[in-house]
């Protein structure tokens, strides 16, 4: 074995590429990795307890909370200099906040020499801003604008109201997808599945609805029509400026006549009689809709209803309008806390997506392909 002198000392090199290869893997060894929650309220720290159980590790010491004028304060109690930073964000009913301890919380995991700061959101907010209403905003832009800034380099979410919403963002974005555990609760938990339908409530639902389908070799309904007034046309400008206004000189383009939108009433299309409807969809929030889809689905001649849902939002007055209606149960996952909701409403069941969350984590940190995570997801789910 060959002896070689750097600097004064004396240090052996050996010709084993076993060795050399050992001591080139010990200098590019990735460096360690910390799993934060940025949540305030304890509710919202149950899912990074579940996640951070399932890697083995310990949830990372910090202190988030709110001053008394309502400022946002985040401590970071331990080194994080040259690691990775997952920081698990659920969303609860006090959107703002949560956006802004996200924030911050990001920001000093920045300012603390982090090397890379992942953001594991399984409920994006504002994901429903996503498009242009007349003079409105596309906040959701904004908001990824906005985490991009304070030091975001990576985010885990599920179920994307939009997938266009990840071309908003200048830095990878991970969005997985609960399909294969709701389909799994279906086969497992509905009694006599094999005689379900599935139904879309609404025809832009259609796809995500006919990918369920598929995959469980069932029927596919569709309701159609509107059961809610739309948002008014009045107000969009065609008044403006004023008719008293004289004009000299152009008189400007005379634009065809409109005909006025009529709302249709509800239909479904294709034959629900005597069978079980599970109404697939990514979020419930105001579950107006559901309720009415399901007295149409009874009157059709549905004898169970379902409600598959990734985001369970139920806010308002959801889980009272849920047992007093048609819908015998409604299944969401745990990316958004309803423990509140469920005690309110024992038909609100919910299925636990830690487990790829957590495999997402342990893979990004790894440096391993996400493909597995996704296999067997259809396009359009």
């Amino acid at each position: 074995m060959p002896i070689r002198r750097f600097g004064g000392h004396r240090s052996l090199v050996s010709q084993n590429p076993k060795l050399s290869y050992g001591f080139t893997k010990m200098n590019v060894s990735r460096s360690g990795y910390r799993v934060f929650s940025s949540n305030s309220t304890a509710a919202c720290t149950e899912l990074a307890k579940k996640i951070t159980e399932r890697l083995g590790v310990e949830l990372g010491k910090s202190v988030v909370y709110q001053e008394s004028n309502s400022e946002t304060r985040v401590d970071v109690k331990e080194s994080v200099r040259g690691q990775d930073i997952f920081i698990i964000q659920t969303i609860p009913r006090d959107v703002n906040t949560a956006i802004m301890e996200l924030l911050v919380m990001a920001y000093a995991l920045k300012t603390s020499c982090a090397k890379n700061i992942i953001g594991v959101i399984p409920y994006f907010p504002y994901s429903k801003q996503c498009k242009m209403r007349k003079r409105g905003s596309i906040v959701c832009k904004l908001l990824s604008s906005m985490l991009a800034k304070a030091g975001l380099t990576h985010i885990i979410t599920m179920d994307l109201h939009q997938k266009e919403i990840q071309g908003f963002f200048t830095f990878p974005v991970d969005n997985l997808r609960a399909s294969p555990f709701l389909i799994q609760y279906i086969q497992e938990e509905i009694p006599d599945y094999r005689n379900a339908i599935i139904v879309a409530k609404s025809p832009s639902a259609a796809k995500r609805a006919q990918s369920y389908a598929e995959r469980l070799r069932l029927g596919l309904a569709v309701i159609h029509g509107e059961a809610h007034q739309s948002e008014s046309d009045m107000a969009d400008g065609r008044n403006s400026p004023p008719l008293s206004r004289t004009t000299t000189g152009h008189t400007g383009l005379e634009l065809p006549l409109m005909m006025a939108k009529e709302k249709p009433p509800i239909t479904v299309v294709g034959d629900v009689g005597g069978r079980i409807a599970i109404i697939i969809d990514d979020i419930i929030d105001d579950v107006g809709d559901f309720v009415a889809a399901a007295e149409i689905l009874k009157e059709r001649g549905a004898y169970k209803i379902y409600i598959m849902a990734t985001h369970g939002l139920l806010s308002a007055e959801a889980p009272r309008l849920i047992e007093e209606s048609a819908i015998d149960e409604v299944v969401v996952t745990n990316t958004v806390p309803h423990e509140v909701q469920k005690l309110q409403c024992p038909k609100i069941k919910t299925v636990d997506v830690s487990m790829i969350l957590a495999e997402a984590i342990r893979r990004i940190h790894n440096g391993e392909s996400m493909a597995y995570l996704f296999r067997n997801i259809a396009l359009d789910d």
